[in-house]
C-alpha cells in the first residue's frame, strides 16, 4: 500500500467511534460540462445519503453534515483537481477528502464506519518508491506515490552527472597504460587486453561513476521509511549498475528497460506501468504461496476470527461488491456493511485487507482469511 493509502487508512481507522460516517465516491474531471455534472451527482449523492442516514440514525442531526457537504460543493479548487477520482469522509465533526488515481464506482455509503473497501483497492498494486534515471554519465531521482510522481531535489555535490561526481579523477591521461593494453593502478583492479585505451577510459569513467551513485544511496541518501530504489536505464546500464550496487535501497526485481536521457517527467510516468506490472505479478504470485498457511474462507468463520483478532491477511474479491444501487438497495448495503466491518477488525489488529479482481484473489476464492493461530 502507498504512502498515502496507508495514512488515511491508519487515520480513518483511528477512532472508529466518530461517526457515523457519510462517504462519496465519485469520479472527477476538469473540463467545465464534466465539472458541472460531477457537481451534480455529488448533490444528487448527498440528498440520497440524507434520506438514508434518517432512517439509518434517526436520533442524529443531518444538518452538520449537510453543512461540511455544502463547503465542498461551493469550493472551486475541490472540482478542478487532476486526479481521477475523490473520496469524501463526512462526519458531524469533520471532512477528510482523499485524492485517487483510479476510476471508481461513484457510490454513496452511509454507515458507522467509512467505506474502507474502495480506499483499499485504490490501494492495491500502487507502490511507493524512488526511481533512478540513469544514464552512463548522469542520472536524476524521482519519487513515486499514489501513482503520482515528482522529481527529487538533490542536495549540492550530488553525483548528478560524471562530472560532478568524478572531477579530477575522470580518465583521460591519469591513468597509465601497458604497451599491451592492460589497465595499471586502476582502484577497481579490472584489467583490459587488446582493446583501445580511449575505450578503457571511457569504461573505467563509468564504472567509477556508477560507484559514486551507489555510495551517494548508500551513505547519504536518507531514506527512513526505505522505500525501494528501482533503475529506468538501458540493459546494459542496469547490468553495470547491479554488478557495483551495494545501496541496500536498490532493488533490481523491477526495471523500466529504455534510456531516460531526453525525456521529460510527464514521458517518464507514462512508462511506470513497467513497473506496476512487475510488482504487481510477484506480489500476486506470493498471494498463492499464503494458503499453505491455515485458512479460511466461509463468511462465517471469517467474521468470528476477524472479531477475534486472528486475520494476518484478508482477501475479497470484488465480485462481493455489487455495482450501483439496484432493485434491492438495501440487502446491498447489508453485504457491504458485513466486508466493511470485516476490513475494519482486521485493520484494527494489524492485518492487511486486500481488494481484488477473483482472478487474483488466493486460488480465486471470494473471501479468504489467512490466520495467525
Amino acid at each position: 500500500m502507498t504512502k498515502v493509502g496507508n495514512e488515511v487508512l491508519r487515520q480513518l481507522t483511528a477512532d472508529l467511534e466518530k461517526g457515523p460516517f457519510v462517504t462519496i465516491m465519485l469520479n472527477t474531471h476538469v473540463a467545465h460540462q464534466d465539472v458541472e455534472k460531477d457537481q451534480i451527482k455529488f448533490k444528487n449523492f448527498a440528498k440520497e445519503a440524507k434520506k438514508r442516514f434518517e432512517k439509518k440514525y434517526p436520533e442524529k442531526e443531518w444538518k452538520k453534515i449537510q453543512d461540511k457537504i455544502d463547503v465542498l460543493l461551493a469550493d472551486a479548487s475541490f472540482w478542478r483537481s487532476g486526479t481521477k477520482s475523490v473520496a469524501v469522509f463526512v462526519t458531524p465533526e469533520e471532512t477528510l477528502v482523499h485524492r485517487l488515481n483510479i476510476e471508481v464506482d461513484d457510490q454513496y455509503y452511509v454507515g458507522d464506519l467509512p467505506y474502507l473497501l474502495a480506499l483499499i483497492k485504490n490501494s492495491q498494486f500502487n507502490y511507493t518508491y524512488y526511481l533512478l534515471a540513469l544514464n552512463r554519465d548522469s542520472m536524476k531521482l524521482y519519487f513515486v506515490d499514489n501513482k503520482e510522481i515528482h522529481e527529487v531535489d538533490l542536495p549540492a555535490g550530488a553525483p548528478i552527472d560524471v562530472k560532478t561526481a568524478l572531477g579530477d579523477e575522470l580518465t583521460g591521461g591519469s591513468l597509465n597504460y601497458s604497451s599491451q593494453g592492460s589497465q595499471i593502478g586502476s582502484k577497481e583492479g579490472i584489467a583490459y587486453h587488446g582493446v583501445n585505451a580511449k575505450d578503457e577510459e571511457v569504461e573505467i569513467d563509468w564504472v567509477n561513476y556508477y560507484q559514486a551513485v551507489d555510495a551517494f544511496f548508500k551513505d547519504e541518501f536518507q531514506n527512513d521509511a526505505n522505500y525501494p530504489l528501482y533503475l529506468y536505464a538501458l540493459p546494459e546500464n542496469q547490468t553495470m549498475f547491479k554488478k557495483y550496487a551495494k545501496t541496500p535501497y536498490y532493488q533490481a526485481g523491477a526495471a523500466i528497460s529504455g534510456s531516460p536521457a531526453q525525456l521529460d517527467i510527464k514521458a517518464i510516468k507514462e512508462d511506470l506501468d513497467e513497473i506496476v506490472t512487475t510488482l504487481s505479478q510477484t506480489e500476486i504470485a506470493s498471494y498463492q504461496k499464503l494458503l499453505d498457511k491455515k485458512f479460511v474462507d466461509q463468511l462465517p468463520d471469517v467474521v468470528l476470527a476477524a472479531k477475534e483478532g486472528r486475520i494476518s491477511h484478508l482477501f475479497i474479491a470484488t465480485s462481493n461488491l455489487v455495482d450501483g444501487f439496484g432493485e434491492d438497495p438495501d440487502t446491498e448495503y447489508d453485504r457491504r456493511q458485513v466486508l466493511n466491518n470485516l476490513a475494519a477488525d482486521v485493520v484494527k489488529n494489524s492485518g492487511e485487507v486486500f481488494v481484488l479482481d477473483q482472478k487474483d484473489a488466493p486460488d480465486e476464492k471470494s473471501l479468504t482469511a489467512i490466520l495467525r493461530y
